[in-house]
């Protein structure tokens, strides 16, 4: 009990830290009057879309919550089998679990949802401040949009932990918590896809017709689809990010729970205690993390004219900082512990802190990775220097499909060093802790997410500034330091993403793990029609999804194109720039809303209902399968998407620098080609890929029971 209460005591911290950096954040100044008038505009359609996004999303989560009431229930089923699973599920925890998890999946939906319009909020009140500060210097912009950052990184965390832990507390079931992230995860998949298809649809009209067509600068205010990428930024990169993390916090946490109770009553016969240290272990690793994140956010401080590596090392500082203090903490609290006698298998209680120490270093060899593939340095091995940015830019001296297949290579070969991690790193968990250690890791991985998505959170902050800037006519330095904290803010985000992707692996293999015993899977065998049927099916989800959101960004984008040509065209000196003539930004803005809210329905339903109508027509064989071979493929792809994506960003943004001719140069204009490819890569499609894992895994230990 004293460990939870600690779990709760962080949650609420972390709140309170967020309300603090919020009231510092929104007391900065916020321009003059131009400034705020662009700011207003950005925040009105930003709110705008989040509104009848979430009025769309209000009637999905009733129709859900109205299905789990009638079908989620084990004591509606009457055979031997799914008596001993009820007994299984419900050690020490409420009898007619139903209604409560249906009650828990309306907790884990609002909270996903909170946690984004908590984010955006901060976000679009956050870009004109960073604006102004960018006019004072590089530090203190970077000081404004990372404070925002870490609003939302600290309402992430605090929410999940207080949802997750306080269910536990009151159900002691693991089918009711894992209503919490079936809740959290169908909102996140929507929010990001929907999000994620606006930004881009935005995105690309604003790059292709702008930039390469009438030869505008960057956010340049003549281009109609400007204020339309501007809240892009915000509902696609801030609040569809706070959702889809919120859920891969509060995924990681539910799996290792499941399995705490599933693992041990399979190896001896024997349930749990609800407050045993297994159980109550990755709860308080995740309030360890809390307080930890908090000191690493404190630590993040640069000297007033900072360079880009140093700024670059004052938020790996940070990152450093907080996951070290989680090693400190986690030592501390096991040392306390007993669990011996619980996992078996485990021959020291301290085997339990190297599976932390496992996921904090697969989660830190990834972002690295990541970091490598997709920033202007590079990497290198030994004498030889590698720049797959460089070496993308240099390409686009040939042309548009050199470019392409540049980025594409990149995108292949980047899954390497990803994968080899990620294999070593459940390798050796489950070697330490069998399939509990899988879990655990994924914990460990995201105990520090309050400090790494302020990194990730403050890049879309930094991009608006930078429009803002441009459209305001503050002074050319105002916009080149925004830019610099753009360009940092794509790497940051890469690394974010691949934090978010590793961590989704480990999330789906533990919930799969907990669905294998929460349905008596205890192995699979390819050679049977039923599970490799199932594996292709899982195999092919990933392609299907990602070519739905591609598909919807390309549909959108093209509506976007031709407004944006429509108002050249049509509005007499918008072009030219002549003075009191604007574009329709407020169209453009509706294009961009109206294609994504359409859009995303599909792929989301996609991804709820191929794990049910598999196990119901096929049987939990087949859905393990379905599992196994969506985790496999969706892995690689969503690594090859973030990572080409990203290095697609960043090679545009080394041209801009001046490099192989600059802005206005054929390679420029490659480049942006590869751009508006790689931008539905990197935030639409890739990250959406990681919830897609984890949904379905949710799904199926959800629905499972029934299909025994």
């Amino acid at each position: 009990m004293g460990s939870l209460l600690v779990a709760i005591i962080a949650g609420v911290v972390a709140l309170l830290a967020a309300g603090a950096y919020a009231r510092w954040v929104t007391g900065k100044p916020s321009g003059n009057e131009t400034v705020r008038e662009i700011g207003d505009l950005i925040q009105e359609g930003a709110i705008a879309f989040l509104r009848r996004e979430y009025l769309y999303l209000a009637g999905f989560v009733a129709v859900v919550f109205v299905l789990l009431l009638l079908f989620i229930d084990l004591n509606v089923l009457d055979n031997s089998q799914v008596d001993e699973l009820r007994n299984r599920k419900s050690a020490g925890g409420v009898e007619g679990t139903g209604p409560w998890t249906a009650l828990s999946y309306l907790a884990g939906a609002i909270g996903s949802g909170l946690a984004g319009w908590v984010g955006m909020s901060i976000a679009v009140r956050a870009n004109t401040r960073t604006a102004t500060a960018a006019q004072t210097g590089l530090n203190s912009a970077l000081r404004v949009a990372f404070s925002s950052g870490t609003v939302m990184g600290l309402t992430v965390v605090g929410l999940g932990l207080i949802g997750v832990t306080l269910l536990w507390l009151i159900f002691r079931d693991p089918n009711v918590i894992a209503g919490f992230g079936f809740g959290a995860s169908s909102i996140a998949l929507f929010a990001r896809v929907g999000g994620g298809i606006y930004t881009k649809a935005a995105d690309v009209g604003a790059d292709l017709v702008g930039k390469v067509e009438a030869g505008l600068p960057e956010d340049d205010p003549r281009n109609p689809a400007v204020i339309a990428d501007n809240v892009g930024d915000n509902v696609g990169d801030v609040a569809g990010m706070g959702a889809d993390l919120f859920e891969s916090y509060v995924g990681s946490i539910i799996a290792t729970v499941a399995l705490a109770l599933a693992v041990p009553f399979a190896a001896t016969g024997g349930n749990l205690a609800h407050d045993s240290d297994l159980v109550v272990l990755p709860m308080l690793v995740a309030g360890i993390g809390i307080f930890s994140a908090l000191v690493g956010a404190a630590l993040v401080r640069t000297p007033p004219q900072a360079s880009m590596g140093r700024l670059l090392w004052a938020l790996r500082f940070g990152i450093f900082g907080a996951g070290g203090l989680v090693l400190i903490g986690t030592a501390a609290a096991i040392s306390m512990m007993d669990f011996t006698d619980n996992l078996p298998g485990l021959s020291r209680d301290y085997d339990l802190f190297w599976v932390v120490v496992i996921g904090l270093v697969v989660g830190q060899v990834i972002g690295t990775s990541t970091e490598w593939f997709t920033s202007y340095e590079g990497f290198k091995l030994g004498r030889i220097e590698i720049n797959p940015v460089a070496w993308i830019a240099r390409q686009s001296q040939t042309g548009h499909p050199s470019t392409i297949i540049a980025g594409i290579a990149v995108g292949f070969y980047s899954t390497l060093i990803p994968t080899i991690s990620v294999v070593i790193g459940v390798w050796a968990a489950n070697e330490l802790a069998g399939l509990y250690g899988v879990g655990l890791a994924a914990v460990g991985m995201l105990a520090t997410l309050g400090v790494t998505l302020a990194t990730d959170a403050y890049g879309p902050v930094a991009d608006n500034a930078g429009g803002i800037a441009e459209q305001a006519h503050l002074d050319p330095e105002v916009r080149e330091r925004t830019d610099a904290l753009d360009a940092l803010g794509n790497t940051t985000a890469a690394t974010g993403k691949g934090f978010a992707i590793g961590s989704a692996v480990l999330t789906a293999l533990a919930l799969m793990a907990a669905y294998g015993e929460m349905t008596d899977l205890r192995s699979l065998d390819l050679l049977t029609a039923e599970v490799l049927i199932g594996a292709l099916i899982g195999a092919l989800l990933p392609f299907l999804f990602s070519g739905l959101t591609m598909q919807a960004v390309g549909t959108a984008a093209g509506f976007m194109i031709e407004e944006v040509r429509r108002q050249f065209r049509e509005i007499p000196g918008l072009r030219e720039g002549e003075e009191g003539v604007k574009p329709d930004a407020a169209r453009a803005v509706a294009i961009s809303t109206t294609g994504a809210l359409k859009a995303m329905i599909l792929p989301g339903l996609v991804a709820i209902a191929a794990p049910i109508i598999v196990g119901a027509v096929m049987g939990a064989e087949a859905l393990g399968g379905l599992l196994a071979g969506s985790i496999v493929t969706g892995f690689l792809l969503a690594i090859f998407m973030a990572n080409a994506g990203g290095a697609w960003d960043n090679a545009k943004k080394y041209i801009e620098l001046g490099k192989f001719g600059g802005k206005g140069s054929d390679a420029h204009a490659a480049a942006v080609t590869g751009d508006t490819v790689g931008d539905p890569f990197k935030d639409t499609s890739g990250p959406s890929i990681n919830i897609l894992l984890k949904l379905m895994a949710v799904v199926s230990l959800i629905f499972g029971p029934l299909f025994v």
